[in-house]
């Protein structure tokens, strides 16, 4: 009679896998990509550049208002628009918002 070999996972184990299951990332079909100057950029990549640009316009823009002595907590209401702006690029990049 052939040797049974059971595999044993420890619950640490069995968690680490149930858990790691939503994060599996993209369709099979990879993820959404452009190609730029004969290169393929990931949308990611192409949206977080995006969101720099618009964070740095928005800083930009208040200096150049002067702005800058009335709106309280700069650096993170910079960094809040560039991350809505790298968010809508992503949405308009992958179809989302039409």
């Amino acid at each position: 009679m052939a040797d049974e070999t059971k595999l044993h996972l420890s619950p640490c184990t069995l968690l680490t896998l149930a858990l790691s299951v939503p994060l599996q990332g993209c369709a099979f079909s990879g993820a959404p990509s452009y190609e730029i100057f004969g290169a393929y950029f990931p949308l990611w990549l192409l949206s977080a550049l995006i969101g720099m640009v618009g964070a740095l316009a928005a800083h930009r823009l208040f200096v150049a208002r002067g702005w800058v002595n009335t709106v309280p907590y700069q650096l993170s209401v910079c960094t809040a628009i560039g991350l809505l702006v790298a968010v809508l690029a992503w949405l308009l990049g992958t179809g989302q918002i039409q």
